[in-house]
């Protein structure tokens, strides 16, 4: 393949890198000081909520960096390695703790909001939004590292038999 032919992915990949780097630096420890002054008797939250999201976060940068190796093998024409099957699976359970974490969010946020009156329906529809889109992603890497890894053992059969 050409050098630059997956340069679009590339890029697409740091416009989403980008923002929400920043978000997660400068917007979020904002947002939790804020509610925590807003809401003093809930203020004991901020800590646990930013190190949930923080650690929910970490996965999501990890699968950038594969997504980014895969596109490098790309261009390397080493697309039908076991690298790439490597960086595909690492996406896919990315994904899955992602989903996880977030759904572990919900169930601490169900049990801890619930019996204060409040009404969480969008905390609830939000996360789990979330939680379907990052499964997509888990079961479409999936499909992909196993459609590519029989590609793989197809290929090396073939140069068995040649």
């Amino acid at each position: 393949m050409k050098q630059g032919s997956t340069l679009f992915l590339k890029v697409a990949v740091f416009i989403i890198v980008t923002p929400v780097l920043a978000l997660c630096i400068f917007w979020l420890p904002e947002v939790a000081a804020r509610d925590a002054a807003a809401h003093p008797e809930t203020a004991y939250f901020q800590y646990p909520f930013l190190i949930g999201a923080y650690i929910t976060v970490t996965p999501f940068f990890v699968a950038l960096y594969q997504a980014l190796k895969l596109l490098s093998y790309i261009d390397q024409n080493k697309a039908f390695s076991e690298l790439s099957v490597r960086a595909l699976k690492c996406i896919k359970y990315c994904a899955i703790t992602i989903s996880t974490l977030i759904a572990a969010g919900i169930i601490s946020g169900i049990i801890l909001i619930s019996g204060e009156g409040e009404d969480i329906t969008g905390f609830i529809s939000l996360g789990l939004m979330l939680t379907f889109a990052t499964m997509v992603i888990a079961v479409f890497a999936a499909v992909l590292q196993r459609l590519l890894q029989e590609a793989i053992d197809l290929k090396s059969e073939n140069d068995l038999i040649v």
